[in-house]
């Protein structure tokens, strides 16, 4: 039985609609109002181009020069996909400025000048992530840089490594890649002899430099496989598991071109082994590699399944 209607809320009647304040148009829908001063944002911006041009354009000069970071002409890219995937939820989350985000913007500073005093280029890259990620949240609150930290972290992948970091990396992959050559030539008769990163062949020795480390498809298979996971990946453990896999994958591809080159300097020709076809091996050895990635997200996708997971 309905209610009396004397029970009702006369409320609305009692208005003028004539002198009603306007709606906001976006009331009652669940979003929340954003309200930015968009004159300090400008400014702000303005003196990050001033503190950041330099480093910014070093940084493409190297992605052009280094073949280990060619990737990094994606990251951008893709970080500005990642803002337009996640559009529905930055804008439904509310804006709540805080002077707790005063603490990264100085430490972001603090970096830069380090790095510029002491010459580092990696302190003043990753100073700029440090100091977006304390302006987003002094101008837009800790929430809203709760939703952009993937793609603040995305950005980390299009930053070389440092020097000392890279060496000390670079050279027990070269030891490891020389290692395990050095034990699968002799299945091919092939008799070998290691000393370090050389491998000694019968007819020449041959060295796995650092380009041959694999450091250089790793750092770009790992770059891919995040990319990767991103879109055909559908949970956070899964993007994880094909993230890491892309290292073993890349350590193992990178042996199979040095085994492939030390076959081609034993029974064929060493000058075109270390020439066209060494080279050729790398390119054919990264899209292997992609390869390997995909037969990972299959094998997940099984697993899945079979434990009654969505694929």
């Amino acid at each position: 039985m309905p209610p009396p209607i004397s029970s009702y809320s006369t409320t609305e009647s009692a208005v003028d609609p004539a002198s009603a304040i306007p709606c906001d148009p976006h009331a009652g829908d669940g979003s929340p109002k954003w309200s930015i001063a968009w004159a300090p944002v400008v400014l702000l911006g303005l003196l990050s181009v001033l503190l950041y041009h330099r480093i910014a354009v070093k940084l493409v000069t190297d992605w052009y020069n280094l073949p280990d970071f060619g990737h990094g002409f994606l990251i951008p890219f893709f970080a500005a996909f990642l803002l337009w995937d996640k559009r529905r939820e930055i804008a439904g989350t509310p804006i709540v400025p805080s002077w707790a985000g005063l603490s990264l913007v100085v430490l972001g500073l603090c970096e830069l000048m380090l790095g510029v005093f002491g010459a580092d280029l990696f302190l003043q890259r990753t100073s700029f992530v440090l100091l977006v990620a304390g302006l987003v949240w002094t101008l837009l609150g800790k929430a809203m840089l709760s939703q952009l930290k993937f793609v603040l972290l995305v950005l980390l992948l299009a930053i070389p490594l440092p020097t000392i970091l890279y060496n000390q990396i670079t050279f027990p992959l070269q030891l490891l890649a020389s290692q395990l050559a050095s034990q699968i030539l002799p299945l091919f008769r092939v008799p070998v002899l290691q000393d370090g990163n050389v491998i000694r062949l019968a007819s020449m020795p041959l060295e796995v430099a650092e380009a041959c480390s694999g450091i250089r498809s790793l750092m770009s298979l790992f770059a891919v496989a995040v990319i990767y996971g991103y879109f055909l990946e559908r949970t956070t453990w899964r993007r994880i598991v094909l993230a890491l896999s892309s290292l073993p994958i890349a350590v193992a591809a990178n042996v199979v071109r040095i085994v492939g080159t030390g076959l081609f300097v034993q029974y064929w020709d060493p000058e075109k082994a270390l020439g066209f076809f060494h080279e050729f091996q790398g390119w054919l050895m990264f899209v292997v590699s992609l390869a390997c990635l995909y037969l990972v997200h299959l094998a997940m996708r099984l697993v899945g399944r079979k434990g009654g997971q969505p694929a």
